[in-house]
């Protein structure tokens, strides 16, 4: 038996979440069945969706629940496997979140080829994130050399990326945050110009 902690959600927060509505867990996790992983995670993300989904309310995705380990992006290394795709030492990406080690199906987490990566940017710049920036700004949106771009969100996980891709392809990168430090953040990573909405008066 393998033992591991977890992050469940205790309670649905009103306004800003504090510790207390939340409850550290161990578990003791047997090998992995036929067909099945065991995986020690070792990076797991905290994003803004998160907050919406402890509340008890219908959306475009189930809400968290009370007593359960918090779902979300994750990768973690193989450890081991009853599965021919997947062997120990293999780097993989799972939506199970918030948890230092689980069982699962194999086919419920993805084999990453990092070459050379550090593993955590298939959170970010080399996974979704940096996905959604790439198809939206370069496909979807069709963008010019030359272009003027106006990022909203731009201190965000997916705006930073936009910002940086549409640079890259010499265009003129305004963004939009709120604070100073996330304003000079903007400046140092290529745009051109930040806005604080939080000096933009009503």
């Amino acid at each position: 038996m393998t033992t591991s902690r977890e992050i469940r959600l205790k309670s649905r927060p009103v306004g800003t979440p504090t510790a207390d509505n939340f409850e550290l867990a161990s578990v003791s996790l047997p090998d992995p069945g036929p067909g099945e992983v065991q995986v020690r995670n070792t990076w797991m993300t905290v994003d803004p969706y998160m907050r919406g989904r402890m509340n008890d309310v219908q959306s475009y995705t189930p809400p968290f629940q009370i007593g359960e380990a918090m779902q979300g992006g994750a990768v973690g290394e193989v450890v081991a496997s009853n599965d021919p795709a997947l062997k120990a030492g293999d780097t993989v990406s799972s939506f199970f979140g918030w948890r230092e080690a689980f069982n699962a199906p194999a086919g419920a987490v993805q084999k990453l080829d990092t070459h050379g990566l550090p593993s955590q940017a298939f959170l970010g710049v080399a996974g979704m994130p940096g996905l959604t920036a790439y198809v939206g700004l370069l496909k979807i949106a069709a963008l010019k050399d030359g272009d003027v771009v106006f990022v909203s969100g731009a201190a965000g996980a997916v705006g930073q990326i936009v910002g940086q891709i549409a640079a890259i392809e010499t265009c003129r990168v305004v963004g939009i945050a709120g604070g100073a430090d996330k304003c000079a953040f903007l400046r140092d990573i290529g745009f051109h110009a930040a806005i604080d909405f939080s000096d933009i008066g009503g």
